[in-house]
């Protein structure tokens, strides 16, 4: 962006004003964040206050080649965000205005308490069988039937409640979760979502379908797809939640602000997405994992016909058609299908897939792979000892 609005040396146009113009914009827009439902909101009226200050230095400006690339560029950016000419802008003073309803927190990459360079945002997010991804980018596959709390801190609480998906099996998926924003200064009330195997609303518990004042929109609710598929954008927390249903059951995906999901007393300490299900509730850490085989427990390597009706080489060739690289998402894709049988899964580890690339804030991580899987793997390569295990083995089968 800045290579189009700020072509040549930006030292030499402080005497027409474009250097300033350039550097508020900047200013403006190096917080937003596109994952959020305002960042079109917020980029227009960006651009609007960059449009209105170049033209306040029209005169001065008016044989600098540079200038005129930025009036170029910007009418191109406003073209390509569906920006009207008209409408609200930015603050001229952006070092002065702190609306305390938009987090903009810590936005600088640092180290936090795991020892790893990172962004001041966490990614974490719930699929299929279960399957979780927790803020530190380890996977798991639990049994962790009944309500269990993936979120608890001074910001938000995230519960849900698994369920068994067939008779035999300790396999468990997630079919209600329960969602609090706790009040925060004017900007919202208290506000509690819940969502139920086919019945997944676009409002709170409430019937509203927003937090705080409705005109800045701090806290709200967008329906994607009827029944299916919600957003929840708490913008004075900078978090996001998508929560779809596949299915029978129900995924989530969150990504939040490291420091808000640190902020949590020494009693808050289960929480799957921060530390993980506790080992008790680990699928089998032997190649013996709970398949559905006549009540008994196998072996991988005699699982021919199990009773869901996919073979290793059918439940491969069904997730392949969904999930072409062999990463996690894929290997938890044949698990679910092994022991489930319900093609639905795939679909769900698909979507969850798909949730990472907006909500994820370092794209080096949003692809994981098994050490032996021929490719890199995200964070430290630590995974939980279950999947590690189960990835292992499907290697060998495949």
């Amino acid at each position: 962006l800045l290579s189009l609005l700020c072509l040549g040396d930006c030292q030499l146009l402080t005497s027409c004003g474009i250097h300033k113009c350039t550097t508020d914009f900047v200013s403006f827009t190096s917080h937003l964040n596109a994952a959020l439902e305002d960042f079109d909101l917020e980029f227009c009226k960006a651009l609007r206050a960059y449009s209105v200050c170049t033209y306040r230095n029209s005169k001065v400006c008016r044989g600098n080649l540079v200038y005129h690339s930025a009036v170029l560029g910007i009418d191109d950016l406003m073209t390509q965000r569906n920006c009207t000419k008209d409408g609200p802008t930015s603050s001229t003073n952006p070092e002065m205005t702190h609306d305390p309803c938009n987090y903009s927190g810590h936005t600088e990459v640092k180290e936090h308490q795991w020892g790893e360079k990172t962004s001041p945002f966490l990614f974490c997010g719930l699929f299929g069988d279960p399957h979780l991804r927790t803020f530190k980018d380890h996977f798991q596959t639990c049994k962790v039937e009944g309500a269990w709390p993936l979120i608890d801190n001074n910001y938000l609480s995230v519960q849900v409640t698994n369920v068994l998906v067939v008779p035999g099996s300790s396999a468990t998926a997630t079919n209600k979760i329960t969602i609090i924003f706790k009040s925060y200064q004017d900007c919202t009330d208290q506000k509690v979502y819940q969502a139920m195997t086919d019945d997944l609303p676009a409002a709170f518990v409430d019937g509203t379908t927003s937090g705080g004042d409705g005109n800045t929109r701090s806290l709200h609710i967008v329906e994607k797809v009827s029944g299916k598929y919600i957003e929840m954008h708490a913008r004075y927390i900078g978090t996001t939640v998508y929560i779809r249903q596949l299915g029978h059951y129900l995924t989530l995906a969150i990504r939040m602000p490291q420091e808000l999901v640190m902020a949590y007393k020494e009693s808050q300490d289960l929480q799957l997405c921060v530390n993980g299900g506790p080992s008790s509730e680990l699928i089998d850490q032997s190649v013996h994992l709970p398949l559905p085989v006549m009540g008994e427990l196998l072996p991988w390597g005699a699982v021919s016909h199990p009773r869901s009706g996919y073979t290793l080489e059918t439940a491969t060739t069904k997730c392949h058609e969904k999930i072409l690289m062999k990463d996690i998402y894929f290997y938890s894709c044949v698990f679910d299908l092994l022991t489930t049988g319900d093609a639905n899964f795939t679909a769900a580890a698909h979507s969850a897939l798909q949730d990472v690339e907006p909500l994820h804030p370092s794209k080096e991580y949003w692809r994981i792979f098994p050490r032996s899987g021929g490719g890199g793997v995200g964070r430290d390569s630590k995974f939980s000892v279950s999947l590690g295990l189960l990835c292992l083995i499907l290697v060998e089968y495949l």
